[in-house]
């Protein structure tokens, strides 16, 4: 395999980060679900969370800077005690707030409140639904998950998310069963609106298609059939340097439950984090953007699966 800096560099492009448009924060990994392509090895054991501080350090960060966009993830990040206080201080200064959400979560005791919660503060909701049948979500992410998933999507529309006329946006997220490249995005969006729409009067706005990782516990899954070598040899022959200049680490940063600061989600959960010129870690709590601006982002061979195909980013396709 040639690794993935043999590959770039020879594409003539500079992999280093430009504006910070998003903030992307990783709540922690307790999660209702442990879906087996989760890079995040997210489940209902996990019991890392961010502390309180370090989600006042968030605040403060996006207080000090004019980073547009907090992008919110976990684990499910609406179960964590602090998801409410964070929101409303993100949406208080005026910044625009997406939530991860893997949908189910809204039928978890004590949660009756978010979908209203959502609406009210105008969170832009990106939502976890790998298929549209339920033989393959129920396969990927656990029994009576794709039902779960359904009625949530049901409510959200009923309060108002994802119709085209609305400002409310409810946006769906496809990533493969299988060891394979997601189809193109445009043609698979219009087979999820039709057969959502024709089966459960479900509406919403854009699907993204996402590549799936092939790190932590997606690798184990993937090495335990023996396919994994295969699904990165296909990562790696998929090479597409149109990707480079829309990949997500040139304009996102992403914050860990601890706090650390890292290029991407990937890097996080692969323990890649930023660092000063002495080798410690920069920290959500005292981070300026221009310890960031123009810096050269960490690369591995795990990059293949943001650049293989039509790319892969937290938007889906990017090109």
């Amino acid at each position: 395999m040639q690794s993935f800096a043999d590959k770039f560099h020879p594409s003539g492009e500079s992999l280093k980060r430009r504006r910070v448009d998003v903030l992307q924060v990783n709540l922690g990994r307790y999660c209702n679900l442990a879906c087996i392509h989760c890079h995040v090895e997210s489940g209902p054991t996990r019991k890392e969370m961010m502390s309180r501080e370090n989600v006042e350090s968030v605040v403060r960060f996006l207080a000090r800077t004019d980073v547009p966009t907090l992008d919110i993830t976990g684990g499910a990040p609406e179960l964590h005690p602090d998801f409410v206080y964070l929101v409303a201080s993100a949406r208080q200064l005026g910044r625009h707030v997406m939530d991860r959400c893997n949908l189910t979560v809204i039928f978890e005791p004590g949660m009756a409140y978010l979908p209203e919660f959502l609406k009210i503060h105008g969170v832009e909701l990106v939502c976890s639904l790998p298929c549209y049948s339920q033989e393959n979500v129920d396969k990927q992410r656990g029994k009576g998950t794709f039902d779960s998933s359904i009625r949530a999507l049901q409510w959200l529309n009923e309060i108002g998310y994802g119709q085209p006329d609305g400002d409310l946006i409810l946006n769906l997220v496809y990533n493969p069963v299988g060891p394979h490249l997601p189809p193109p995005q445009e043609k698979l969006e219009q087979d999820y609106k039709r057969i959502l729409a024709e089966e459960f009067g479900i509406s919403f706005n854009h699907l993204y298609c996402l590549t799936n990782m092939p790190i932590t516990r997606y690798a184990i899954h993937l090495k335990l059939r023996g396919e994994y070598d295969r699904y990165v040899e296909l990562l790696e022959t998929s090479f597409n340097a149109a990707t480079l200049d829309q990949l997500m680490c040139r304009n996102l940063i992403s914050t860990g439950w601890d706090g650390s600061v890292y290029d991407c989600d990937f890097n996080q959960m692969l323990d890649l984090p930023l660092t000063d010129g002495n080798g410690v870690r920069l920290k959500i709590s005292s981070l300026s953007l221009d310890q960031v601006a123009q810096r050269q982002i960490t690369t591995g061979d795990h990059c293949y699966a943001c650049t293989a195909g039509a790319g892969s980013s937290c938007g889906g396709s990017l090109v």
